[in-house]
C-alpha cells in the first residue's frame, strides 16, 4: 500500500514536473540548439522501435537522418549528433535536480531505518539503554574517493544545486533562467582535472553540504537518544577523503599535492567556522560574550589568511569562555547556538576530513629494494630480511639521494607530522597499501617511517593493508595472523590501542571473481579476520571498498549491512563513496542526512536486535559457499574466452574511458599498448559493461549457479536461502538491480557478427537464464519490484538516454567499419559515454 502510494507521489512531483520543465527546456533559445527538442523525440521513438524490430543502431541513425532531416554531408551529420548529445547532457542534470527536489516529499522521518524508526523500535522493545550503549563508541564513515564515475565541472555543479532549489519553490522565473544558463555552460572538462581540482570539486561538497548535514545530525541524535548520563562522542560521523592522497596508480599524485590538499581541507573548515560564527554573533550580542567570540573570530580569520597556527582545543577553549558568561550573565540566552557551534569544532576538527594516504604494494617494495642497496650495497637479502634490516638499523637516509617515485614516496612519509601538527591527529592517521598479500607489504611501510627517522612512539599512523583479489582475499588469514605475531608490528598496534583496519575491496575482487563470489569471499574473509582479531586481542574495523553499483559492492547499502550477523565484527561502519553516489546518494542535505542514518541504524541495529535472518545457519553457508563456487567458475570460463578482452576493447567503450577528462588517475594500469584482463581497472571495466547496457558484472554466473541447484532437483533449498537469510536476500536484490539497467535490444546487431557472435549470445544466455530463475526464485512479476521508486527512477533515466546509447553505438559501428573520420567518431563516442556516465547516477 505504501509503495503503491509513493509511486504514484513519485509520478506526480518527478514525471509529471519533468513533463513540464522539459517543455520549457525544449523552448529555450539555446546557442546552435534550436529546434533540437522538436528532433530528439523522433530519435527515440526511432531508437525504441528500431531495436525491439532488431535494427541496427547504424540503421536507426541513418533512418533518423532520412526521414527527419535533409541533411546531406558527414559534418552536417556529426554536427547535429553533438548537439543533441548536448542536449541530452541537460535533460539528465533537469532529471536529477528534479528527483533530488522531491526527495523530502518521498522519504518520511520515520522511515525504515531512520533514527526516529530506532528510536521508536527501541522503546518498543525496551531496548533504549542498550541502543545507548552501542552509540557510545560507534561510528560510521564515509570516505570521499576521485574515482572518476561522475565529474561535472564545478560550475555546472553549483547551477544543479541553484535549480534543486529553485525546484524546491517552484520558481519558474529561476528555473528558466537556470535552463538558459546551462544551455550555455560547458559540461566538458578540456584538460583533465589535476588531484588538487578534484579535491576542489568534493571539498565544495564538505562545506555545502556536510557541514550543516553532519552538524544537524548530531544535534538530532543528541536531542533524541541523549539524558543526562549519556553524551554522544563527536567522532559518531566521520568523513574520509582520497583525492590529492591516492597515489595508487595515479602519478599525478605527488607529496607537494598531499601537502597542498590538506591545507586546502584545514582551510575549508576554518572557514566553515567563520561564517557560522557570524550568525552566531548576530544572535550572542551581550557584553563580555561579544567581545570573546569577536577575539575568536579575528584568531580564525588570521589563521585562514596569515596560516597563524589555531587548534581545536583553541577555539573550543575560547567558546568555553563565552559560554560561561553567557550562563552567569545573560541567563543562558541562545545558549543551544554556542553549544551547536562547539559540537561542529569537536566534530571536524581543523581536518574537516581526514587524508588518507594510498600506494600500490609493489611500488613500496620498488622503494625498499631501492632504498636498501643504497644503504647496505649489493647485499644479497630476502624481502623479509631487508624490511628487518631497515627498521632495526634506525638510520635516517638522505631522501635527496633518490629520484622519481622513490623520493616521493618517502617525501609524503616525511611530511606526515607536518600535516598532522597543522590539522591536528584526526587529520591524516593512516596509509593504506593496495594489492597487499604478504606481510612485507605492511612492514614496508613501517620500515618508512623509520628510515625517515621517526621513533616508534612518534608513529601516529595506522597501516592498513587492502585486500581486493580472490587471492588476497584468501591469503588474508594468514598475513594478519603473522602480523599480530609479529613483535614490531605487535608494539606498535599496542600504541595504536591495538587497533586494526583491514580494507577489503568489492571491485577488483568482482572483477577477479565474479559477483556471487566476491561477495562470499569478502563475507567470508571478515568473518575469519573477526575470530582471528579477537583471539589476538584486537579490535578490528572493516573498510569497505564500495562503489555505486552492485558490480562494484553499491546497492542497497543499509540493507548489506543490516544484514551481516554477529561472527563479524561491527565497531564501525567505513566504505567508500565516490562520483554518482556523491551526488546521487549524498548530494544534498536531506538525502545525506538521510543514508548518514540509513548507514548509522544498520550498525546499531545489527547489535542490539538479534533476528535469525542475520546469521548463516551451518546448512545455509555450504549452500552459499556451494552457489559461489559454481559462479566462480562459470565466470572463470568467461574471463578464459579469447574473445572476453577483444570484446571490451573492439565492441565497448573501453579505452575511450582515458579521454573523458573526468579523473586525473590513467584508465589501465601498466604502460603497453597489449591489453591485459589484469591491467583493467574495474571503473572502466564496469563502467563498460555499464554503456553497453549489459552489466555482465553484476549477474554472471548467479543464475547459472542457481540452475545447476534446480537441475539437481534443490531448488526448494535455494527458496528457502532466499527466505530464511538477509545476506542472500540482498545479493539477489541487488543483482536484479543490475540486470534491470540492461538493455539487450541494444546489441542485437552482436549476434550476427562473425568475430564475436558466439560470444554475445554466450552472455545473452546467461542474462535471460539469471532473470528468468530470480523471478521464480523471489515471485516476482518484474526485476526491482520491491523498489518501485528506484525502478521508475531507472526506467524514466533510460527513455532519455537511450537516444544516447544509439549515436555512441552507431559512431562505435563507424569506427569498427573505417567509415568516414575516425576522429571525429572518437569523440561522438568520448562525448556520449560523458553523458551516459552522469545520466547513471543510480547505475550498475
Amino acid at each position: 500500500m505504501i509503495h503503491d502510494q509513493r509511486a504514484e507521489k513519485f509520478r506526480q512531483i518527478v514525471e509529471n514536473k519533468y513533463q513540464i520543465y522539459n517543455s520549457l527546456f525544449m523552448s529555450l533559445p539555446y546557442d546552435k540548439m534550436t529546434n533540437i527538442g522538436m528532433l530528439l523525440p523522433f530519435l527515440c521513438e526511432e531508437s525504441k522501435i528500431g531495436y525491439e524490430a532488431g535494427k541496427t543502431p547504424e540503421e536507426i541513425v541513418e533512418e533518423f537522418f532520412k526521414n527527419h532531416t535533409d541533411l546531406k554531408t558527414e559534418d552536417q551529420k556529426l554536427e547535429l549528433l553533438f548537439k543533441i548529445i548536448q542536449y541530452i547532457e541537460r535533460q539528465v542534470v533537469l532529471f536529477d535536480s528534479i528527483e533530488d527536489a522531491a526527495f523530502p516529499t518521498l522519504h518520511s522521518e520515520s522511515d525504515n531505518g531512520t533514527i526516529v524508526n530506532l528510536y521508536e523500535r527501541s522503546l518498543q522493545d525496551h531496548k533504549l539503554e542498550k541502543v545507548r550503549e552501542k552509540l557510545k563508541d560507534f561510528t560510521v564513515k564515509i570516505v570521499f574517493t576521485a574515482h572518476p564515475t561522475q565529474f561535472y565541472p564545478n560550475s555546472v555543479q553549483r547551477i544543479i544545486h541553484d535549480l534543486r532549489n529553485a525546484i524546491t519553490t517552484d520558481s519558474i522565473t529561476n528555473i528558466d533562467m537556470l535552463l538558459q544558463q546551462l544551455g550555455k555552460t560547458p559540461f566538458v572538462n578540456k584538460e583533465k582535472p589535476t588531484p588538487v581540482d578534484e579535491a576542489l570539486s568534493i571539498i565544495y561538497y564538505l562545506r555545502y553540504v556536510y557541514y550543516d548535514t553532519i552538524g544537524e545530525l548530531f544535534t538530532k541524535i543528541k536531542s533524541i537518544f541523549g539524558n543526562d548520563h549519556f553524551h554522544l562522542h563527536e567522532d559518531i560521523i566521520q568523513l574520509g577523503f582520497w583525492p590529492g592522497g591516492d597515489r595508487d596508480g595515479n602519478p599525478f599524485v605527488t607529496a607537494d599535492v598531499t601537502k597542498r590538499v590538506a591545507e586546502e581541507l584545514r582551510s575549508a573548515i576554518l572557514k566553515a567556522y567563520y561564517n557560522n560564527l557570524k550568525s552566531v554573533r548576530r544572535r550572542l550580542s551581550f557584553r563580555g560574550v561579544s567581545e570573546v567570540l569577536g577575539t575568536l573570530s579575528n584568531e580564525l580569520y588570521l589563521s585562514i589568511f596569515r596560516n597563524e597556527k589555531i587548534t581545536t582545543e583553541d577555539i573550543v577553549k575560547r567558546i568555553d569562555e563565552a559560554e560561561k558568561i553567557l550562563i552567569t550573565e545573560h541567563n543562558a540566552l541562545f545558549v543551544d547556538l554556542l553549544k551547536d557551534f562547539k559540537d561542529r569544532v569537536r566534530i571536524f576538527g581543523t581536518h574537516f576530513a581526514t587524508l588518507d594516504i594510498r600506494q600500490d604494494s609493489r611500488i613500496h617494495q620498488k622503494v625498499i629494494d631501492e632504498v636498501f642497496t643504497t644503504v647496505f650495497g649489493d647485499i644479497e637479502a630476502n624481502d623479509e630480511e631487508k624490511f628487518n634490516t631497515l627498521i632495526k638499523a634506525s638510520k635516517k637516509i638522505n631522501i635527496d639521494d633518490f629520484e622519481d617515485i622513490v623520493k616521493d614516496t618517502l617525501l609524503s612519509v616525511s611530511q606526515v607530522t607536518e600535516i598532522q601538527q597543522q590539522n591536528g591527529l584526526r587529520g591524516m592517521n593512516r596509509y593504506i597499501i593496495s594489492n597487499s598479500d604478504a606481510v612485507k607489504d605492511v612492514m614496508n611501510v613501517y620500515a618508512f617511517f623509520k628510515i625517515c627517522g621517526y621513533k616508534e612512539e612518534d608513529i601516529h599512523m595506522d597501516i592498513v593493508p587492502l585486500f581486493e583479489t580472490m587471492e588476497g582475499l584468501a591469503n588474508a588469514e594468514n598475513v594478519m595472523q603473522e602480523l599480530y605475531q609479529n613483535p614490531i608490528y605487535k608494539e606498535h598496534l599496542k600504541r595504536r590501542g591495538n587497533q586494526q583496519t583491514i580494507m577489503l575491496g568489492f571491485s577488483d575482487g568482482t572483477k577477479d571473481g565474479g559477483y556471487l563470489k566476491a561477495n562470499w569471499g569478502i563475507y567470508n574473509a571478515k568473518e575469519v579476520l573477526t575470530r582471528l582479531s579477537e583471539e589476538n586481542g584486537i579490535k578490528v574495523v572493516f573498510f569497505d571498498g564500495r562503489g555505486g553499483p552492485p558490480a562494484r559492492g553499491g546497492g542497497k547499502t543499509h540493507d548489506f549491512y543490516a544484514s551481516q550477523g554477529k561472527t563479524i565484527a561491527n565497531n564501525k561502519i567505513e566504505l567508500t563513496i565516490q562520483g554518482q553516489t556523491i551526488t546521487s546518494i549524498f548530494g544534498n542535505k536531506e538525502q545525506a542526512k538521510y543514508n548518514f542514518e540509513q548507514l548509522l541504524t544498520a550498525g546499531i541495529e545489527n547489535d542490539v536486535f538479534k533476528n535469525s535472518k542475520k546469521d548463516l545457519t551451518e546448512k545455509e553457508r555450504e549452500l552459499i559457499m556451494e552457489l559461489a563456487e559454481i559462479s566462480y567458475n562459470k565466470y572463470s570460463d568467461l574471463k578464459a574466452h579469447p574473445m572476453f578482452v577483444p570484446y571490451l576493447q573492439e565492441m565497448s567503450t573501453l579505452e575511450y574511458y582515458g579521454k573523458t577528462n573526468i579523473g586525473s588517475r590513467p584508465s589501465k594500469r601498466g604502460n603497453g599498448n597489449e591489453l591485459k584482463f589484469e591491467d583493467l581497472r574495474a571503473i572502466p571495466f564496469v563502467g563498460s559493461w555499464s554503456q553497453l547496457k549489459q552489466n555482465v558484472p553484476g549477474f554472471f554466473g548467479f543464475g547459472y549457479a542457481m540452475n545447476e541447484m534446480k537441475k539437481q532437483g534443490r531448488f526448494e533449498n535455494v527458496k528457502e536461502l532466499y527466505k530464511g537469510s538477509d545476506f542472500f536476500k540482498t545479493l539477489v536484490l541487488n543483482s536484479m538491480m543490475s540486470m534491470n539497467k540492461t538493455y539487450f535490444p541494444l546489441t542485437y546487431y552482436i549476434k550476427n557478427n562473425p568475430k564475436f557472435g558466439a560470444f554475445w549470445n554466450v552472455l545473452f544466455d546467461e542474462y535471460t537464464l539469471s532473470k528468468d530463475i530470480m523471478l521464480e526464485l523471489t515471485g516476482f512479476k518484474m526485476l526491482q519490484e520491491e523498489d518501485p521508486l528506484s525502478r521508475k527512477s531507472v526506467k524514466i533515466r533510460e527513455r532519455i538516454v537511450l537516444p544516447l546509447l544509439s549515436i555512441q553505438q552507431y559512431a562505435l559501428m563507424k569506427i569498427q567499419k573505417g567509415e568516414g573520420s575516425r576522429e571525429s567518431y572518437g569523440k561522438l563516442v568520448t562525448r556520449s559515454l560523458f553523458g551516459n556516465i552522469n545520466a547513471s547516477r543510480n547505475s550498475a
